[in-house]
């Protein structure tokens, strides 16, 4: 036999129970609700994972080109200007490019590019964050760590150089200075959409000479632990599957 419970619209028992069910949801909200610590800076989320977009990324072949083609029309014109009479020599040859004898930086143009390309050789991140924390790490190569306040932290220091990480406004950057005044800085900026994320690779020399690439990422699921991916240029994303040790 089935029991029926009828309110009736006098009886003060269904005031209570709407009461009590309002006081529980109430109590349920305040629990998730986040506590904003109004002492620390809100910043973009950058977790999860990222694979290279090679079509919006810099070439490092091409940049040196227009670096160096830049660098020629500016000597030309200096030398139209101001002509000298010098001796001649023969240019020196980089791809297509002839840049004169006459810019003793010639060399060091040319290793700042090659060493950008090896710093820029990653083609996937993986991106951790809290609420205190973030964390970028690399294949084969060393995790980047941060805070998320607004001072600069020295993530490190040794003979072999210093790192730096800090904030420029919603950017993220490392800086890490090595023996002979060279600097390699990572400048991360993510959309707000969390859809696309852009790093900036700058090599500095102590003669003021720079070399910089733009790397382009998008969002991608990451697969299981146990495969291995790559995004290549020519075959797009590549996985295989890892075995363990035996």
């Amino acid at each position: 036999m089935k029991t029926f419970v009828t309110f009736h619209k006098s009886s003060p028992t269904l005031a209570i129970v709407i009461l009590i069910v309002l006081s529980n949801l109430t109590f349920g909200a305040e629990e998730k609700l986040t506590v904003l610590d109004l002492n620390k800076p809100l910043r973009l989320d950058f977790s999860g994972s990222w694979e290279k977009d090679f079509r919006r990324s810099d070439n490092w072949r091409d940049e040196l080109n227009r670096k160096m083609r830049m660098r020629q029309e500016a000597a030309q014109r200096q030398t139209s200007q101001s002509p000298r009479r010098n001796v001649v020599q023969p240019p020196i040859s980089v791809g297509s490019i002839n840049l004169p004898r006459s810019s003793g930086s010639t060399a060091s143009v040319v290793e700042l590019a090659r060493l950008a390309e090896y710093v820029s050789r990653q083609t996937t991140l993986n991106i951790t964050q809290t609420l205190d924390e973030i964390r970028i790490t690399r294949r084969n190569d060393s995790t980047l760590v941060c805070g998320l306040g607004y001072e600069v932290i020295q993530t490190f220091a040794n003979e072999f150089g210093v790192e730096a990480c800090g904030w420029d406004q919603q950017q993220l950057v490392f800086q890490t200075t090595l023996p002979g005044e060279l600097s390699i800085v990572h400048r991360f900026n993510v959309s707000s959409n969390r859809k696309e994320l852009n790093l900036i690779i700058t090599i500095n020399s102590r003669n003021r000479e720079s070399f910089s690439l733009v790397q382009a990422f998008t969002r991608y699921d990451a697969p299981a632990p146990d495969i291995q991916c790559d995004q290549t240029l020519s075959r797009g994303r590549v996985c295989s599957r890892t075995e363990g040790l035996r």
